[in-house]
């Protein structure tokens, strides 16, 4: 046997190996993020128990947490984008792939969140019921229906890039449509909150949903597809070219 084809047979092995293990490796993260999704679901539906006796399916107006208990939600909040981001640094190495593992993760947790709330409280009731998504760095307000799609994006691409042999990367012009549609998206989800911010706590006591900024998410929802799209099918480009 040559060179070559000793070459030729180890590559044809690292093949067989690699996509097993690929495979293995979005197994256990499917895992760990429904595991972590259920965990946080839990968490909200005993704080709703105490926040919202009443009626834990309505959450507006608010009843704002006790400052101990909102510290202790941000500290949560903070330590599970560090579990996420510690899980894809153990899996992948590259900026993209691990980018592509903690999009993945983050992604399954938050369409399983949901999930975990609708089978234990029947919560949400309808599809653009608003929910209060993230407190960093002041709540985000929108309707749940508009992160879950952010996530289905999420879950699609970063599968698509674990499973994906070839080589893929952000470019900077990749790196910039990501960033601007992503700006775009978070400022959809923050905005309703500022009002109340400039008049004070009593606001956020009164606070009931208005209309979403979708004049926003939705050109930064497909800015961060655009971007997403390029970044997968370069692989396959450079893979052709090869």
């Amino acid at each position: 046997m040559n060179h070559n084809e000793i070459k030729g047979s180890d590559h044809l092995n690292k093949k067989r190996i690699g996509m097993p293990d690929r495979t293995r490796n979005i197994l256990l993260l499917t895992l760990f993020a429904i595991g972590m999704a259920q965990v946080e679901a839990s968490l909200v539906v005993h704080l709703r128990s105490l926040y919202y006796p009443a009626n834990p399916l309505e959450i507006f107006p608010l009843n704002l947490l006790s400052p101990r208990d909102h510290a202790i939600e941000l500290a949560r909040e903070l330590a599970t984008v560090v579990m996420i981001l510690s899980v894809a640094l153990l899996t992948a190495r590259g900026f993209t792939r691990v980018f592509a593992v903690f999009v993945f993760v983050f992604g399954l947790w938050d369409l399983f969140y949901y999930l975990w709330l609708k089978i234990m409280i029947g919560w949400p009731v309808s599809w653009l019921e608003w929910d209060v998504l993230y407190l960093i760095p002041w709540p985000w307000l929108g309707p749940w229906l508009a992160p879950v799609l952010i996530a289905l994006l999420f879950v699609v691409w970063g599968c698509w890039i674990l499973i994906s042999p070839n080589e893929v990367r952000f470019t900077r012009g990749t790196s910039v449509l990501f960033v601007i549609g992503s700006l775009l998206a978070l400022t959809a989800f923050l905005l309703p909150a500022v009002p109340e911010l400039l008049e004070g706590e009593a606001a956020f006591r009164e606070y009931q949903p208005d209309d979403f900024d979708w004049s926003l998410y939705i050109p930064g929802y497909l800015l961060m597809v655009i971007s997403l799209w390029r970044i997968a099918s370069s692989g396959h480009t450079r893979k052709r070219e090869q």
